[in-house]
């Protein structure tokens, strides 16, 4: 076992990138993230790691800080929270259409607008669906505990340099202001010059040594017909993605009748509500996604076939409550419940909602069964009649 520690989310996804080997890190300070630029500058990973860490003068400049840092095949990240994330869209953009590896952390808070300091799920649309220009994916990480923050840092950087694309840590301010224990992995050495131009000799750009050609890192492209191609192997890319990188944890679903949907800090809040109902008898379960881009369709949809009705519970006005819609296929009822603004759903209340899609599948399951038994009442009178 590694070093226990108690920590706060920030606070550990801090701590991980200093012991993933990180080699820069480029943040603006906003709430409710802040802590992660705190805390690196506090350590002052440098003399130890080597690692690179910069108050930017704006989010804008942090996220070309790291385009450049990545574009030398570097271990490069950035964090934020909502408002910061949808300035750095631009930035992400050019990251995923140069093909570059890169972590990207959102600790979301509620909006629209400057919203509040409070938690929130309301970035899924611009996370999952491209919040910036042009047909590209970001992987899409969904922590739900401090420890998988922690995790997630050295996965996501993973994911980020196999596929040669940007990589989103979508977390809450929940997670990010709690504390928990958190296990410790070893430090992982910084890779040499040499090994990151073994590692990355075939793009990045790191001076024009004698074993290849001269090397520039771009996402533009004038001419349609090479950019359509260099579209057509990015979609190829993330169908590969999809096929290899799913993530997701089922619980409690072996025998559930009803089952909810919910990612990140949803999900704690739904499993003590299963809690609560399984007390009361009612069969309930939960899917959650892990990974929000890939997106886990082919469970949810295979649930489908013998669940009666999903409840997508969500920080949000709903958002991910459409891809669960896409999945099911109109093959069961999907609902959606869910607070907003900054606003924490209880687990009673979230209990208080599936008993509500409960009893309306319930009601007319039942009038279905009635309907039929007339129907099959008045043909047997008819027979009997003849």
């Amino acid at each position: 076992m590694g070093e226990l520690r108690l920590m706060k989310g920030n606070e550990a996804i801090a701590e991980a990138a200093i012991r993933c080997g990180c080699d820069a890190y480029f943040g603006y300070p906003i709430t409710p993230q802040s802590e992660i630029l705190e805390y690196l500058t506090l350590e002052n990973p440098e003399p130890k790691t080597g690692m690179v860490v910069l108050q930017a003068e704006s989010e804008i400049a942090a996220i070309n800080m790291v385009y450049g840092s990545s574009a030398c095949g570097k271990k490069a990240m950035t964090s934020s929270s909502s408002p910061g994330i949808s300035l750095k869209q631009e930035g992400i953009s050019y990251i995923a259409g140069a093909e570059l590896p890169a972590l990207i952390v959102n600790v979301v808070r509620g909006g629209p607008g400057l919203g509040t300091i409070q938690p929130s799920q309301s970035d899924y649309f611009q996370s999952v669906k491209g919040g910036g220009h042009g047909d590209y994916k970001l992987i899409v990480l969904a922590p739900n505990s401090v420890q998988e923050q922690y995790d997630f840092v050295a996965l996501g950087f993973e994911l980020a340099f196999k596929y040669r694309n940007p990589v989103l840590m979508l977390s809450d301010g929940a997670i990010g202001q709690m504390m928990e224990k958190v296990e410790l992995t070893d430090y992982i050495p910084r890779l040499t010059n040499e090994e990151v131009i073994k590692r990355t000799g075939s793009w990045a750009t790191h001076g024009k040594p004698e074993y290849r050609k001269h090397n520039i890192v771009t996402s533009l492209n004038l001419q349609p017909e090479p950019q359509e191609q260099h579209n057509h192997h990015l979609q190829a890319k993330y169908k590969e993605i999809e096929e290899n990188e799913l993530r997701y944890e089922k619980f409690q679903c072996e025998d559930a009748e009803y089952v909810f949907v919910a990612y990140g800090t949803s999900s704690r809040l739904c499993q003590k509500a299963i809690q609560l109902g399984r007390e009361k008898g009612l069969k309930l379960g939960i899917i959650r996604p892990i990974t929000l881009f890939p997106y886990p369709s082919k469970p949810i949809k295979k649930a489908a076939k013998k669940v009666k009705a999903f409840l997508s519970v969500e920080m949000s006005a709903g958002q991910m409550v459409e891809d669960v819609r896409l999945a099911v296929n109109g093959k069961r009822p999907v609902e959606h419940y869910g607070r907003y603004g900054g606003m924490i759903p209880m687990p009673d209340e979230i209990l208080e909602a599936m008993e509500e899609l409960i009893a309306k599948v319930e009601k007319k399951a039942q009038k279905k069964a009635e309907k039929k038994a007339k129907k099959k009442a008045e043909k047997k009178a008819k027979k009997e009649q003849k």
